[in-house]
């Protein structure tokens, strides 16, 4: 059984070879307030495959060090 972290979010740039970048959003409710903060946070992701666009929807994975910043893996396109 793979315990790696799994996020679902956006690419946003594909402007560099076999890595994108993707925008993972979350919604999480005030403590004291109760309103629903949004925040994002962007990840550099490893893509083999490089038939991914921006704008796909795609989950990715938590990966051994490839570099500086990646350290995910794209698992596959969400339709």
């Amino acid at each position: 059984m793979n315990k790696s972290k799994k996020f679902t979010g956006l690419i946003v740039s594909v402007a560099t070879p076999h890595t994108v970048i993707v925008a993972v959003g979350k919604v999480l409710r005030h403590p004291l307030y109760k309103k629903a903060v949004r925040s994002t946070k962007r990840f550099a992701v490893h893509n083999e495959s490089l038939t991914l666009a921006v704008g796909d929807r795609v989950t990715i994975a938590q990966t051994r060090p490839m570099s500086r910043t990646k350290h995910y893996k794209v698992v596959k396109k969400v339709s």
